[in-house]
């Protein structure tokens, strides 16, 4: 199984590269006959047409949202050409991307949304260490998941590579990944999470980042060293800690925070990170 869910990480996180079978095999740690055989089993459908169906899928709510050049939505879903990509667009949803891009909707496509496997709680352990900060600013990409749809964080990532060299005032050292209360306060089916780098100004950031700002505060540092597909693993220990330490997190929003420092390899998946969890202080 842990072979699979580190096939569907490689897969979102890379979806708009040149990906082979051989790739995702080589990064699941499988040769190529036994993860088909086993993705197949476990998924439902072969790698090959995951990946595809998952390309076309993105491509399809780039259209639906009126991307203004259907050749260079072609040419990220991993098409040559405009031909080539109308027909496979055509095969999966029977419409061609122009109708979609026309239409300005998802309704009734085949769509095929990212699978994550369910995510195991480590075994309960104190953290490695605690950290104060003061407020820290961060500039992100912002965007809102329903719990059972984080199997598209990694695609977000990849995404926000493209912004990464124009952003001002980065802290270098690392990258983040924020998970965050959502806009509506009374929403319980989901949160947002944005990809981003530290920043010490706000001003001047790219159209479609966002500034979040994170106040200072005490945070409980879980190391994760295995694959990165299974950090959520650590994230459930880390609450289940939290719910039995007597150090209830602080008013407000959820926030939690992913650091990704400079021994993370972003294309395998390994080198480990950190998981920070905010705590009430001591009194």
């Amino acid at each position: 199984m842990q072979a699979v869910v580190k096939a569907l990480w490689f897969i979102e996180a890379n979806a708009g590269e040149a990906v082979t079978l051989d790739d995702i095999a080589q990064a699941s740690g499988m040769s190529r006959f036994h993860l088909s055989r086993t993705f197949a089993a476990v998924v439902g459908q072969p790698v090959v047409a995951y990946l595809r169906s998952r390309r076309l899928t993105e491509a399809a709510r780039r259209l639906a949202d009126g991307a203004p050049d259907i050749l260079v939505v072609a040419l990220d879903a991993g098409y040559g050409s405009h031909e080539a990509f109308t027909r496979a667009f055509r095969e999966q949803f029977g419409l061609t991307p122009d109708d979609v891009r026309s239409r300005r909707s998802l309704a009734n496509l085949a769509i095929v949304e990212a699978i994550r496997m369910p995510d195991q709680p480590a075994s309960l352990r104190a953290p490695d260490r605690f950290v104060k900060s003061g407020s820290m600013l961060f500039a992100g990409l912002r965007k809102y998941f329903r719990f059972e749809d984080r199997g598209g964080i990694p695609m977000v990532w990849h995404a926000f590579g493209a912004y990464q060299e124009r952003i001002p005032s980065v802290i270098p050292g690392a990258a983040f990944g924020l998970c965050l209360g959502p806009a509506d306060a009374n929403d319980d089916c989901g949160f947002d999470y944005a990809p981003a780098v530290q920043v010490s100004s706000l001003d001047a950031l790219p159209e479609g980042l966002s500034g979040i700002r994170v106040e200072g505060r005490e945070w409980a540092v879980f190391h994760h060293r295995e694959h990165v597909s299974s950090v959520g693993s650590t994230c459930a220990a880390a609450g289940e800690w939290l719910a039995q330490s007597g150090r209830a997190p602080p008013p407000g929003p959820m926030e939690m925070i992913e650091r990704y420092g400079s021994e993370f390899d972003p294309r395998t998946g390994l080198g480990g990170c950190e998981v920070w969890i905010p705590v009430s202080s001591i009194s």
